[in-house]
């Protein structure tokens, strides 16, 4: 086992959840911890076994190994040739697929609109493409999304069908879902201090993307989203690869990452964009025009922050809002993030790693529909 303190970044909690195998109980941990290992299968292993210890999770009936070779026999798992010629163990695409899954339902699924319905979304929509999931009506709502079938039905178990009566009680409301598309780049911050103090920064951020992107493909399908890392400099990545994402040990280039998001919005053909960005620090470095870079990681450096500042125009230029969340409290920090918010007419939300991934969703609803019906 490598020598990581999980505990500061996995907090486990024993449950039972009803109806579930042992196999589905221990799945649910090990995704968690995949994500935490950025995809070591061994090393995550090596932790469920050390929980299991702990928290006795397996029986003499079914064990550790036994889970194992469920997940070779389930398509979770793989065996694969390492670059060195070793062999050894690694996740499967279907995996990847389930770990976004369960990161949508841990942080979208605590997002609940009000009135009744199945839809976990923060507000009903106004929209064209109708969604089959229906909600009670709400005064305000356009008599034309007014489901009569639905209505009428529930007139009739409400009132019965001898004294028949229709009231806005019974009235129900069918979603739908904007066809225009919204083009959203999400940057996240891979710099060194995302794992500095002991505090796991990168997993939070990881979880958020992978829940965002479960979101968009499933949800939203006409919506894009583009993945970026920034930390010396910028490039994007692929959903896919979300699991396996690690800090490494860069300085905080802003805006390298900020100009490499707007050249992926400018491709963009329709006119709703929106850059998220999620950091914790200050922007430490450029790279000049000699390919040379230029670094400081002493206060907050006005030759960077300027460069930043101006970045932050050119994308209110282009009406493209930039939401920041700031994964920390320094006060000198939260200055720049002001100005650098006021140069945009953006948004900003200054954040513990609690509540991130919350935080991210309401505001990608919000975003949506008002620039939308804007």
């Amino acid at each position: 086992m490598k020598n990581r303190t999980i505990r500061k970044g996995f907090v486990f909690k024993t449950y039972e959840a009803e109806n579930q195998s042992p196999f589905e109980k221990l799945f649910e941990i090990f995704k968690e911890l995949i994500t935490y290992t950025s995809g070591d299968f061994d090393e995550a292993i090596d932790w469920l076994r050390s929980l299991d210890k702990e928290y006795k999770l397996t029986t003499s009936e079914y064990t550790i190994d036994d889970f194992i070779e469920d997940l070779k026999k389930k398509g979770f798992i793989k065996e694969e040739i390492k670059p060195d010629g070793s062999g050894g163990t690694a996740i499967t695409a279907k995996t990847e697929r389930a770990i976004r899954q369960q990161a949508l339902n841990h942080i979208f699924g605590k997002i609940k609109r009000s009135g009744s319905g199945n839809h976990k979304s923060k507000s009903p929509g106004i929209g064209d493409e109708h969604t089959g999931d229906f909600r009670a009506y709400q005064f305000g709502d356009n008599l034309d999304k007014v489901s009569m079938t639905e209505s009428i039905r529930n007139a009739q178990i409400n009132n019965g069908i001898g004294d028949f009566t229709l009231s806005e009680n019974d009235l129900v409301v069918e979603e739908t879902l904007h066809k225009s598309q919204m083009s959203t780049v999400l940057m996240i911050d891979i710099s060194h201090s995302m794992i500095l103090y002991g505090e796991d920064r990168i997993t939070p951020a990881k979880k958020v993307a992978m829940a965002l992107a479960e979101l968009i493909t499933t949800r939203y399908p006409k919506d894009t989203l583009d993945i970026l890392v920034f930390g010396n400099d910028a490039w994007t990545i692929k959903i896919k690869d979300l699991p396996y994402l690690q800090v490494g040990p860069y300085h905080t280039n802003t805006v390298a990452g900020l100009n490499l998001a707007m050249d992926l919005l400018r491709r963009k053909k329709n006119t709703n964009k929106q850059i998220f960005m999620i950091t914790d620090g200050k922007p430490s470095c450029l790279r000049l025009p000699d390919g040379q870079y230029y670094k400081n990681s002493n206060g907050l450096d006005k030759y960077i922050v300027n460069k930043c500042y101006a970045m932050a125009q050119q994308a209110r230029k282009l009406h493209i809002p930039i939401t920041t969340f700031m994964i920390a409290q320094d006060p000198y920090l939260m200055q720049f993030v002001r100005a650098f918010t006021q140069a945009n007419q953006g948004k900003a939300f200054y954040t513990g790693l609690k509540g991130l991934g919350e935080m991210i969703f309401e505001d990608y609803e919000t975003n949506r529909k008002k620039r939308i019906r804007g």
